[in-house]
């Protein structure tokens, strides 16, 4: 596979799709929940009240699917771009050493992990441009991650409690000092490179196909890259 200059190729998350359906299927649900409690008998009004709080979680996922942008990625002959509500964030291909799917050891199987991951030359770029909510977001939604553990190395399954918010300052490799969110953000990045490898993460919640097909994707276009360089 090559990439023309001009080249984009969208991904829409598997978690946005069916957003329209879900939220009219919610505004269904508040309907009939309506004459339901005010034409069913007082003995089924608590199975009413059930029917109006299931009829409104359906129309908040529905809310929230809507909520996210139409494309969660955008893969460039130049960049990979990550969309989401609260930001986004870019990693040049020139920046990327490696992108694979992240693997445990479970016996003496290695199993994949439901993510793709990027091993990265240099935090400085990402760092600079994610902005403070996303990187809040993202150290919420990784901590699975950051609990995945060989078994040989977390027989106590309290290996990582103590590196769930290092808030520790970080120094990148320009000399700059990070503190705050970011700083916390990178200390998980090198967490999460001495465990499973790699830096930066998505999940398979953001992908259009598996994380193996996904993979195999970003390797073509870093590929396709390389034999432009």
């Amino acid at each position: 596979m090559s990439l023309n200059e001009q080249d984009v190729i969208n991904i829409k998350a598997s978690s946005k799709r069916n957003g329209l359906v879900t939220v009219f299927l919610g505004i269904a649900g508040l309907g009939l929940s309506i004459l339901w409690l005010s034409f069913m008998p007082d003995a089924l009004f608590l199975a009413g009240i059930f029917l109006t709080s299931a009829a409104i979680v359906t129309l908040l996922i529905g809310w929230f699917k809507l909520r996210e942008p139409e494309f969660s990625l955008a893969i460039t002959p130049f960049e990979v771009r990550y969309f989401h509500r609260l930001g986004q964030w870019q990693l040049n291909w020139e920046n990327v050493q490696r992108v694979d799917c992240p693997r445990i050891r479970r016996g003496i199987e290695h199993q994949e992990l439901e993510a793709v991951g990027f091993k990265l030359k240099d935090y400085s770029p990402f760092l600079r441009d994610i902005s403070p909510r996303l990187a809040t977001h993202i150290l919420m939604e990784q901590r699975p991650l950051l609990m995945q553990q060989d078994e040989d190395n977390c027989q106590t399954g309290m290996c990582y409690a103590n590196d769930m918010f290092d808030d520790k300052p970080f120094n990148l490799e320009s000399g700059e000092q990070l503190t705050g969110v970011k700083a916390m953000l990178a200390n998980r990045m090198s967490q999460l490179r001495q465990r499973l490898g790699f830096d930066v993460y998505i999940s398979t919640a953001d992908l259009d196909r598996s994380a193996v097909e996904f993979a195999a994707l970003l390797k073509q276009c870093q590929q396709s890259r390389a034999s432009r360089t």
